[in-house]
């Protein structure tokens, strides 16, 4: 068995990535007899015997417990509708939007989420009719009242937060702000230089595709701020292993995504916890 492509080489469909039986295609890879190969354009990441493609574009494709931002766009008598920025739309039934009761004969829903209200929220379920259903029960999930709202490409997600959330917490501790990163490609940014946040959140998506991206960054939010990497790894505070906040442990597949999402240690953070 050998691999054909390097790890994180950009491929087109249908490239060899791999030749052998001891390999597994994953997301964006197939298997061509003894040959695997991309079916779509990306990035190629070995794991071991997984081979997978991490796609540049590409819509939001929703996924059970996956974190998200969903924009409110209609409220109706016993749920909400929800935009997910890609083809499929969310509901939030009533159970779902609070842990308190909330009375659908006396309570105004809009009140509690109105159109164009921005929510974090999880994905809780995708029924055998596709109908995407999401919940702002539990720890970090709510509505937002301030920051701003930016929409990427889902496809660049992966790229933006970076291994074991390294890229987004960098950009976290050049800029002083709060980020969530939802999986769909939708971001809320607060306090500290949230400007730049954008500005590098924008480069990143811009050139994701390119190698060499981590030190990049460090060199232009260095330029930007007048700190250096060396700097902002001194300042941090000791870390120690946490279920995250309020005891809160999300599912294994969605640690990354959760952890480290929200910013400079505060009540406010939306989860904390060790990096993967």
């Amino acid at each position: 068995m050998s691999e054909i492509a390097e790890n994180r080489q950009l491929v087109v469909p249908g490239e060899v990535l791999a030749e052998g039986m001891d390999y597994l295609p994953g997301d964006g890879a197939y298997r061509n007899q003894k040959n695997i190969l991309s079916s779509t354009l990306g990035l190629v990441e070995f794991k071991g015997r997984l081979v997978k493609v991490i796609p540049l574009n590409g819509k939001y494709m929703p996924k059970k417990d996956d974190p998200v931002i969903g924009i409110v766009k209609e409220v109706g008598y016993n749920k909400w509708t929800l935009d997910l920025n890609g083809p499929y739309d969310a509901f939030m039934l009533v159970g779902d939007a609070s842990d308190r009761y909330i009375d659908t004969n006396r309570d105004k829903l809009a009140s509690i989420f109105g159109v164009g209200d921005a929510v974090i929220c999880q994905i809780k379920k995708i029924d055998e009719n596709l109908a995407v259903f999401v919940t702002a029960r539990g720890p970090g999930l709510r509505k937002l009242h301030e920051g701003r709202i930016i929409h990427v490409k889902a496809a660049k997600i992966p790229r933006i937060i970076g291994k074991s959330a390294s890229m987004v917490k960098m950009i976290k501790e050049f800029t002083g702000t709060r980020m969530f990163v939802g999986q769909n490609g939708i971001i809320w940014v607060d306090g500290g230089d949230e400007a730049l946040a954008v500005e590098a959140v924008r480069k990143i998506e811009a050139e994701a595709h390119v190698p060499g991206l981590t030190d990049r960054m460090k060199a232009f939010l260095s330029e930007k701020t007048g700190k250096t990497f060396e700097e902002i790894e001194a300042s941090r505070p000791s870390e120690t292993p946490s279920t995250g906040a309020r005891g809160f442990q999300p599912p294994v597949r969605e640690a990354r995504e959760f952890r480290e999402n929200a910013g400079p240690s505060g009540e406010d953070d939306l989860f904390q916890g060790e990096s993967e």
